[in-house]
C-alpha cells in the first residue's frame, strides 16, 4: 500500500533522531582496540576479614569493659567451697572492675568522693557475681549493671542525707522534685505552687509541703555559716538561743505550790514569813516566840521534804 506524504515525513524524521542517538552514543563510549569485546562489569567479591567499600565497621567503644568470663561463671557453679574457687571469683570480680568503676563514674560531682563511690560500686560487682546464675540464659553484664547502679543509689538513699529522713518522706521528695522540673518546663518562669504540683501529681497539699521540706534536708548547713544577706558575719549559730533560767523557776514554782498547800499550819506561816515577807529568823523567832535555831530546824527539814516530794513527782513524769 502505498504511503501519504505525511507519513513519509514523519518515517524520515524518526530515522534521523534514532541516527542522530546512535552517533552520539559511540562518541561518548571509551575506545578500545578493534575486535576485543566490550568488558563487563562484574560484581566484586568482598575479600575475607574486610568490609566491603563503603561499609563502615563499627569499632568497639572506647569503654569496653565486658571480658569474655563465660566459662570462668560455669566453673564457679559446678565447684565446692573452696581456696581454688575463692581465688577464682577474685579473678572474675577484678577482670570486671573496670566496669563498675565506670559506673561508678556516672554519680560523681553529687557530694560523694569518687573513690567512695567506686568502693560501693565494687561491693555491687561483688553481690552481682555471687548471685549470678548462668544457666539463666542472661549477659553477666546485664544482671551485674542494675546491681551495681542499685547499690549506688542506695548507698545515695542511706548514707548521704545530712538529715535522715525516713524512706517515705524521700519518695514524695523525688516525686515533687520531678513534678517541679516538669512544670518548669511548661509554665512561666515562675515556679510552680504547691497547689499545681498536687494537681500535677495527685498527691494531697500536705504531702507537697512534706516533700518540699524534705528537698532541703539532703545536705546541711554549718553553724558557723553566713546568713544570706549578712555583710557583718553574722551566722546560723548566733540565732540560736540560750538556756534561760527563769523558766526553770517557773516550773519548780508550780511544782511546789500543791505540796505548800498541804503543810502544816505553823510550816507553812513560817516559810511565808522567811521566803515571802524577807524576815530574818530571829524576826520569825522573835513573833512565834520559839528559840531562833527551832525556826532553822523546821526551815530546814521542810525544804528538805519538799524537795524530795517535788522531785520524785518530776521523776515519774520523765518515766511516764
Amino acid at each position: 500500500m502505498p504511503m501519504t506524504s505525511q507519513a513519509e515525513e514523519q518515517h524520515t524524521t524518526i530515522e534521523r533522531t534514532e541516527q542522530r542517538g546512535a552517533r552520539r552514543r559511540s562518541e561518548q563510549a571509551p575506545s578500545r582496540p578493534p575486535g576485543k569485546p566490550a568488558h563487563r562489569s562484574k560484581p566484586r567479591r568482598a575479600s575475607a576479614g574486610k568490609p566491603p567499600p563503603g561499609v563502615r565497621q563499627r569499632g568497639r567503644h572506647s569503654h569496653h569493659d565486658a571480658p569474655d568470663t563465660a566459662g570462668d561463671f560455669q566453673r564457679l557453679v559446678s565447684m565446692p567451697d573452696g581456696p581454688e574457687r575463692e581465688e577464682l571469683r577474685g579473678r572474675v570480680v577484678c577482670a570486671w572492675l573496670p566496669m563498675s568503676e565506670r559506673l561508678a563514674l556516672r554519680f560523681r560531682n553529687r557530694g560523694e568522693a569518687a573513690e567512695d563511690l567506686q568502693q560501693v560500686a565494687a561491693l555491687g560487682l561483688v553481690k552481682a557475681v555471687d548471685r549470678y546464675d548462668p544457666e539463666r540464659g542472661c549477659a553477666f553484664e546485664s544482671f551485674a549493671v542494675p546491681t551495681i547502679v542499685g547499690e549506688v543509689k542506695r548507698h545515695f538513699r542511706d548514707h548521704m542525707w545530712g538529715l535522715h529522713v525516713p524512706r517515705r518522706v524521700q519518695e514524695l521528695r523525688n516525686r515533687v522534685r520531678a513534678a517541679r522540673q516538669e512544670l518548669t518546663r511548661s509554665v512561666d518562669d515562675r515556679g510552680p505552687t504547691p497547689e499545681e504540683i498536687a494537681d500535677h501529681t495527685g498527691m494531697s497539699l500536705e504531702e507537697v509541703l512534706l516533700g518540699s521540706q524534705a528537698l532541703e534536708s539532703f545536705t546541711t548547713l554549718s553553724l558557723d555559716a553566713e546568713l544570706p544577706g549578712a555583710d557583718d558575719g553574722y551566722s546560723l549559730a548566733d540565732t540560736l538561743g540560750s538556756p534561760e533560767s527563769g523558766f526553770d523557776l517557773v516550773l519548780d514554782r508550780e511544782a511546789v505550790k500543791p505540796k505548800l498547800r498541804k503543810l502544816p499550819e505553823r510550816e507553812r506561816e513560817i516559810l511565808y514569813m522567811r521566803f515571802f515577807c524577807d524576815m530574818t529568823q530571829s524576826r520569825i523567832a522573835d513573833r512565834l516566840g520559839i528559840s531562833q535555831m527551832h525556826v532553822s530546824r523546821i526551815i530546814s527539814r521542810t525544804c528538805r521534804r519538799l524537795a524530795d516530794q517535788v522531785g520524785a513527782r518530776q521523776s515519774e513524769y520523765a518515766a511516764s
